[in-house]
């Protein structure tokens, strides 16, 4: 795993986070992943393989369950587990995908699940995407302290 890590004139490091699992943007368009200090940032999130392509066509739950093992992948590469998530934002192309992505949130989220948004009826970067979600979290807030890669 290759991160690139930045010290802020606070003294805290900023660390691009980036996993083998997950498709990484074009230079000079935006980070899927920074964590700096505890806290870690992910945004872009949406329904792609390590190669670019679409999963899940056009089902809803499909690509909902697609964007959340992405953020993941992140998660975990950022040291971190997806109890440490505190908060997500969801945006949805269509406001009834709404069952379709709580259907797939609780595969991979339990007990006390993130603060969250839900933004429907939107314009995603790529007309095939039906979701995108962007999250934020401090590494150990869930209790299990993982070492960071």
């Amino acid at each position: 795993m290759k991160n690139s890590a930045k010290t802020t004139e606070t003294g805290l490091r900023k660390k691009r986070i980036i996993s083998p699992k997950v498709r990484e943007p074009e230079a000079g368009l935006w980070s899927n992943c920074f964590v700096i200090g505890d806290q870690f940032v992910l945004s872009g999130m949406v329904a792609r393989d390590i190669k670019g392509g679409l999963v899940g066509g056009n089902d809803p739950l499909k690509q909902s369950i697609a964007t959340l093992r992405n953020m993941k992948s992140l998660v975990e590469a950022a040291g971190a587990d997806m109890t440490d998530v505190l908060k997500i934002t969801v945006y949805l192309t269509d406001i009834r995908f709404r069952p379709a992505f709580i259907e797939a949130r609780r595969q991979f989220f339990s007990g006390d699940f993130p603060c969250a948004v839900l933004i429907g009826n939107v314009t995603l970067a790529s007309a095939e995407l039906l979701v995108e979600v962007d999250a934020w979290g401090i590494i150990g807030a869930g209790g299990k302290r993982r070492n960071r890669g």
